[in-house]
């Protein structure tokens, strides 16, 4: 299981790089137009910054535009890219081809256990449910993610699951059996945190001896 950072944001990417414990980051395009910089110069600081994988998700018109982003993107640093690709039939034909030829991909707004199968079937490193969105606009969110887990049970394909607002949202998902997550990077810094630890803390304090 992983924490991811959800971010674009170099400063970010440092702060989560110093917890010790980030495997990668993800970004999206509404994410990297915040930086106000190209996505591909965006992409080629943040793999200089992070360990593990980042996230970069392919957005031409056409399937031949996104294959050549994805070639572009990959170029960059081909042991740390992984590109993120919009779950439509159309781009898993694409990912079926880019994934033989070294290039690792997510299937990304997955919201059916078939989309996630399908993801499995190409060979995608993770399928991307949009969690919070799901609660909103899936009748019975809960019964689909179980469904999605299951469809990639046993197979080369992980559950990676984005949009979240809440603590509560995480523990919904760690107890819905979702294998890894990525936040924001102050939700990533709550995940430590409670009052009652912070109140334990202080009455230890008080019982010093040196």
């Amino acid at each position: 299981m992983g924490i991811y950072l959800d971010s674009a944001n170099p400063d970010d990417a440092r702060r989560a790089q110093e917890l010790g414990f980030i495997a990668g980051v993800t970004t999206n395009p509404k994410l990297v137009a915040q930086t106000g910089r190209p996505g591909l110069d965006v992409l080629s600081e943040l793999v200089e910054i992070i360990d593990g994988h980042v996230f970069y998700q392919l957005t031409g018109a056409t399937v031949e535009a996104r294959t050549d982003e994805a070639w572009a993107a990959y170029k960059i640093r081909p042991d740390k890219v992984l590109l993120k690709v919009p779950s439509t039939t159309e781009n898993y034909t694409m990912v079926s081809r880019l994934v033989p030829a070294g290039i690792e991909c997510a299937m990304t707004a997955i919201y059916s256990p078939t989309q996630a199968f399908l993801a499995a079937q190409v060979r995608a490193s993770f399928a991307i449910p949009y969690f919070g969105r799901l609660k909103r606009d899936v009748p019975d969110a809960a019964r689909v993610i179980d469904r999605m887990v299951a469809a990639v049970r046993g197979t080369q394909t992980e559950i990676l699951a984005a949009s979240f607002k809440t603590v509560e949202d995480v523990i919904e998902a760690l107890a819905a059996g979702i294998q890894h997550l990525t936040l924001p990077l102050d939700l990533i810094l709550a995940l430590g945190e409670h009052d009652l630890t912070r109140r334990d803390i202080s009455d230890f304090g008080q019982h010093r001896t040196n």
